[in-house]
This record gives structure tokens, C-alpha cells and sequence, in this order.
């Protein structure tokens, strides 16, 4: 059994190619570029029929997701990327003249880059039921004229995917040249080319899984857990109320920076190091300075409804939902794919990026890729690693560049 494309060929018992990562300053690290996102963007409006949710029977009559592009659409219209991002960011991957603040994947998108604009137009949402930009919880619901609160529908990784390609009709998009996605994004982008087998040309899932493990489930219900028992919350409708439930929130990012990344990174910048010598209850440790900096970094700058949400969508995805077996839903991914993680990631462990990659080839994919990158960034290490995530990405989507480029001449 192979894991073959036109480019690589592994035996799946020794399929890895492995990228050390290390940095100059310990003590430092690198943190992502996450900003909190008010303009910049382009609004795609659904508003000509109901929008049916997975969930619960509901329905939006309208809704909107904030989308950014790179690069220029060749005349046939199939040199397109979409990229589907994680649980927390918006649109901006990368700047541009109406956004100059580096986007979250600044060094990953561009001329001659990872994804290179030169041969692709690239798009990026912010998921629906986010906060920067498109329809969520914070959005003002035009039957009751307040923010919906916690009567926002409940949300599926589906219902990210479904929005988006409503997106790409809109834009005269037939067919992607790849959906690209890490973490919810790789969630996202397997399972279109589940949905969508006949409108994309190749699938890239980072950091994702066919399923989320216990473990996982359990973390994100526990940031959930801080956030609706701070009594600011107020039952998902603090908007009006003068009260944010900062202190559930700022918990919250800390149980998630923990996921993030991973012990020996922790080890590495941190080790046993303390700041405050006069031993009390209160914080020792850098590792724990470290903790409260990152969750009050964070806690204003996303709203905590679509936290809830977004994550809460997480813990139900399961791309075999719905088939008889794994095999069967697997075998409607028939287009290269590429499958990639760290071996330090603690919340999509390599194991489950493994079991992606010989399910697809057991299902009959001929061609499939696997990347184990030796990353200490965990988790963080689709946002960090730029070379081997870059490298991986550039020969799996410029393979047949070429070709896209000479048929769009024709």
C-alpha cells in the first residue's frame, strides 16, 4: 500500500518527512499574528433564500460573511484558493492596501510564497458565526432588532463550508484549485472535498482529524465552562448589560494557549524559571506571568459567544456522520490530498493526521501525501513553522500551476 502523487512516493510505514524547528531566543518565543479585525474586508451578503442549519431545524433568511482576497482570478476562473482558517481568526491571512497590519498567515501567502499569488487568487473568510465581520452572535438580529445572543443556531463544521461555497457561486467560482485549512480550517477543508468532490481540484488538511479525541473535547468544554459560569455572561446576553465576562474569557485563552503548544516548548522558554520570589499563592512561575499575559491579551479582542459557538461546532465534527463506515465517507475524497501535522501537537495528536492519510489511501485515493513536521511549536505550528508548512504547501499546489496557467491561455 502507497501513498502516491506526482511529486512524492512513501511506503505508509515509514511515510514522514521530517523539518526541525528551533529558534534563536528561548526566552522570547514566537507568538502569531492575531489582531482584532473592524475593516479591511469585503462583504458577501446571502440574502435570496433561507439558510438551513445542520442543527435544530433554524434558518437564517440573510446573513453575511466578511471575505479577503490576494491575487488576481484568471479569466477561466480556476486558479482559486480557499483557505479556511481555526477557531479565532478573521479574514485577514495577509495584508494589503486596505489592511496594512500583517494578517495571520503574512509570511505564508504572497509573490513567490507558500501559496504564491502569483499563480493563484487566493480567498479567506471569517467563519460565520464569528466576530470579525460576518453574521454571529454579536450581530444584531433584524426580527428583534438586538444582538442574537445565545439564539444564535447552533452551528456545524458543515455550516462553515456550506456558507463559504455560497461565497465562491457568488464570485462565478465553479471549481477551487485547492481548499487549504488548519485546525477548524483542516476540519473544513476535508470535509469539502467530502461535500464538494466535483468543485475542487485538491484538498491540503493541516493540524485536523476525521474526528476530535476525547481529550480535545474535554479542554474546549472547559473554556466553555469558565465562560458561562462567569456571571458577566449572563446567559449569552451581556451585550447590552455594561458587563463582559472578562475574567471566564481570560481563563478560557489560558486553558487554550496550553493546547496550543507543547511541553517541551514550555520546557525550553521557560523551565523552572521564577519572577516573584516571595512564594505565595498567587503566580511564581514565568510559565504562569506567561498564562495571564496571553489570556488578557486575547480576552477583549474575540467575542465569547462565538468562542462558544465555534468550538462547540468543533467538538461534533465527524466527517464519517451520516455513511455506514469510515471507508464509505472517505471514498468521496478521490482528489489529491495533502495531510499534515507536528508530532508535538497535544490537541490534534500526529496520530490522528496518521489515521487521516491511511484511511483515504485504504478508501481508494491514489494520491495522497502525509508531512510529520518535528516542530516544538505543537499545535501553533501551522502559524509558526513557515518553512516546512510553506515547502509542503508550494510543491503540492504548484504541481500542476503550469497547466492552469496554459489552460487559461487557451
Amino acid at each position: 500500500m502507497n501513498i502516491r502523487c506526482k511529486f512524492l512516493l512513501f511506503s505508509t510505514s515509514t511515510v514522514r518527512r521530517i523539518i526541525s524547528v528551533r529558534w534563536t531566543h528561548p526566552s522570547d518565543g514566537p507568538e502569531p499574528a492575531y489582531h482584532h479585525v473592524a475593516s479591511g474586508y469585503q462583504i458577501y451578503k446571502h440574502q435570496h433564500e433561507p439558510f438551513k442549519f445542520k442543527y435544530n431545524n433554524k434558518s437564517l433568511n440573510q446573513f453575511q460573511l466578511a471575505y479577503e482576497t490576494w491575487g488576481k482570478l484568471n479569466a477561466k476562473k480556476n486558479n482559486a484558493i480557499l483557505i479556511f482558517t481555526g477557531l479565532s481568526a478573521s479574514s485577514h491571512a495577509k495584508s494589503h492596501e486596505q489592511n496594512l497590519n500583517p494578517g495571520w498567515w503574512e509570511k505564508f501567502i504572497g509573490p513567490n510564497l507558500g501559496i504564491d499569488t502569483n499563480h493563484f487568487f487566493v480567498i479567506c473568510c471569517n467563519h460565520l458565526g464569528g466576530c470579525y465581520g460576518s453574521t454571529g452572535p454579536s450581530s444584531i438580529n433584524p426580527e428583534t432588532k438586538k444582538p442574537y445572543g445565545a439564539s444564535f443556531p447552533m452551528l456545524s463544521v458543515e455550516d462553515f463550508v456550506r456558507a463559504q461555497f455560497q461565497l465562491l457561486k457568488h464570485l462565478g467560482i465553479e471549481k477551487l484549485h485547492a481548499s487549504i485549512g488548519s485546525s477548524l480550517g483542516g476540519m473544513c477543508s476535508i470535509l469539502s472535498g467530502l461535500l464538494y468532490p466535483e468543485n475542487i481540484g485538491r484538498v491540503a488538511t493541516i493540524s485536523s482529524c476525521i474526528a476530535p479525541y476525547p481529550t480535545a473535547i474535554a479542554l474546549r468544554y472547559l473554556q466553555r465552562k469558565m465562560i458561562m459560569t462567569d456571571p458577566s455572561w449572563d446567559h449569552g446576553h451581556y451585550y447590552d448589560t455594561g458587563a463582559y465576562p472578562l475574567e471566564g474569557m481570560r481563563i478560557a485563552r489560558e486553558i487554550a494557549t496550553l493546547t496550543y503548544r507543547s511541553g517541551p516548548e514550555w520546557l525550553e522558554r521557560f523551565g523552572l524559571r521564577r519572577f516573584n520570589d516571595n512564594v505565595q499563592l498567587t503566580p511564581t512561575f514565568e510559565i504562569e506571568s506567561y498564562l495571564q499575559y496571553q489570556g488578557l491579551t486575547f480576552a477583549k479582542k474575540y467575542d465569547p459567544n462565538s468562542l462558544l459557538y465555534i468550538s462547540k461546532a468543533m467538538d461534533l465534527f465527524n466527517l464519517t456522520e451520516g455513511h455506514d463506515n469510515q471507508r464509505e465517507a472517505l471514498a468521496k475524497i478521490q482528489c489529491p490530498v495533502l495531510v499534515l501535522g507536528s508530532q508535538t501537537d497535544i490537541l490534534f495528536p500526529i496520530w490522528q493526521q496518521k489515521q487521516l492519510a491511511e484511511g483515504l489511501i485504504e478508501s481508494g485515493n491514489p494520491s495522497v501525501t502525509f508531512f510529520e513536521l518535528n516542530s516544538i511549536f505543537g499545535h501553533d505550528t501551522f502559524l509558526l513553522d513557515i518553512n516546512g508548512v510553506s515547502t509542503a504547501l508550494k510543491g503540492f499546489l504548484e504541481i500542476s500551476a503550469l497547466s492552469i496557467e496554459e489552460e487559461s491561455r487557451t
